[in-house]
């Protein structure tokens, strides 16, 4: 038994180095750079402490307006997307005419490159020939046609629909989980005299709690790394009204030349997701054993 043992190191070790090489050296590397200013043209590489930091909280408008839109993206997407993607698996879970057919077509949007949602929704709302402003004006309402993906008015919420009401990943978990609860316990209860939306509240939720706080966590995650959909459709504008933490890395690096910067905003991602998800943790009780 213990000769067995020895053989584990062995097979850890490649793991083990792949995740030093690819995730905790350059994790460490970006704490470390961000207390420089770092650019390649000119090459510069000079210490300048908590510069970057400073600067990032107290004199940064670009940063404010990206952190709030980041937050307020987290909140809707852990709320109203997977609000929504829990109701419809609970709706599916009662397995009505053509509900195999729902689940499937419902998660066809997730599984599409969010490049290729990005320039479905460019059309839909594009203002000359888009879906969107094509019915306002085929019922009289040409007074609500809008640029609306350029407009600071309806930039932000017409970038959260090209992603809000497709809560497939939700839908799907949570469906998975619903139909792994025990016959016996929906059966009890229906003998006892209760309702389906009684049912519903007081043992399908609890049944499946954890698993939309998984899905919850998922959310936020998805939001924290939430790039090319913005990119593609707005660029981050009109002006900063749609850029989120990553654009603004990704601008700063890219078309400021400024890597220490970026890395601080960086580390800044990574603080708001452990944070983000020491609530979700909490909130969702996910350490906690239900025996």
């Amino acid at each position: 038994m213990k000769k067995n043992k020895l053989w584990i190191p062995v097979f850890l070790a490649p793991a083990c180095i792949l995740f030093l090489l690819i995730y905790a050296v350059p994790l460490v590397l970006v704490f470390i750079t961000s207390f420089f200013d770092y650019r390649l043209m000119p090459n510069r590489f000079t210490f300048i402490g908590l510069d970057n930091y400073i600067q990032l909280l107290t004199s940064d408008p670009v940063f404010a307006e990206a952190f709030r839109n980041t937050v307020v993206w987290i909140a809707i997407h852990c709320t109203v997307h997977v609000f929504i993607g829990t109701l419809l698996a609970f709706i599916l879970y009662k397995k009505p005419r053509g509900w195999k057919f729902v689940r499937v077509s419902y998660m066809i949007p997730n599984i599409i490159s969010q490049s290729a949602i990005a320039m479905i929704f460019l059309n839909l709302f594009n203002p000359q020939y888009g879906v969107i402003n094509s019915l306002l004006g085929a019922v009289g309402l040409e007074s609500f046609q809008h640029n609306w993906l350029f407009e600071r008015a309806t930039a932000f919420p017409s970038v959260t629909m090209t992603w809000l009401l497709f809560a497939g990943y939700t839908t799907t978990l949570v469906l998975a989980e619903a139909l792994s609860v025990d016959e016996s316990l929906i059966e009890a209860a229906r003998v006892d005299g209760a309702s389906s939306f009684q049912i519903d509240l007081f043992i399908m939720f609890p049944m499946v709690k954890k698993m939309i706080g998984t899905t919850v966590i998922m959310a936020a995650t998805y939001m924290l790394q939430l790039f090319s959909l913005i990119y593609i459709t707005t660029g981050g504008g009109p002006q900063t009204a749609t850029t989120n933490l990553p654009l603004m890395l990704y601008q700063t690096a890219m078309k400021e030349n400024n890597y220490g910067y970026a890395n601080t905003i960086g580390v800044f991602i990574i603080i708001v997701g452990m944070i983000t998800m020491v609530i979700i943790n909490k909130a969702f009780k996910m350490n906690e054993s239900d025996y």
